[in-house]
């Protein structure tokens, strides 16, 4: 069993929501993620802040995000634990990100140090 991390770009799509479709858009987000862990496939998994801070040029250079356009824009992560790769990518296809225009999961196996 592997660990692999999903990144949640590109779907702004609850910035024009309701508070009733926000509701409803999050209901979903939660019944995903509540059957992953009933199936003991979550470990971990949260949205992100769209502001931030990026540190760079040898700890130099801090400036204030987003660090991409909206679209490309990392917004959350989860980790699951799958067989391999393609059983990861088969979980992220049940995302709900996908019912925005522009959401995509990119599915990333965690390495050991």
């Amino acid at each position: 069993m592997s660990r692999f991390m999903y990144l949640f770009r590109g779907s702004d799509a609850m910035a024009e929501m309701s508070p009733e479709e926000m509701e409803v858009h999050m209901g979903k987000w939660k019944t995903w993620m509540g059957g992953l862990a009933q199936e003991g496939v979550l470990v971990d998994g949260l949205p992100l802040n769209k502001d931030g801070k990026q540190v760079s040029n040898g700890a130099q250079t801090v400036i204030d995000g987003p660090f991409a356009e909206g679209k490309e824009m990392v917004g959350g992560y989860l980790i699951v634990n799958a067989d391999n790769e393609n059983a990861a990518v088969e979980i992220a296809k049940g995302c709900p990100i996908f019912e925005g225009p522009n959401g995509n999961v990119e599915v990333r196996e965690i390495m050991s140090m």
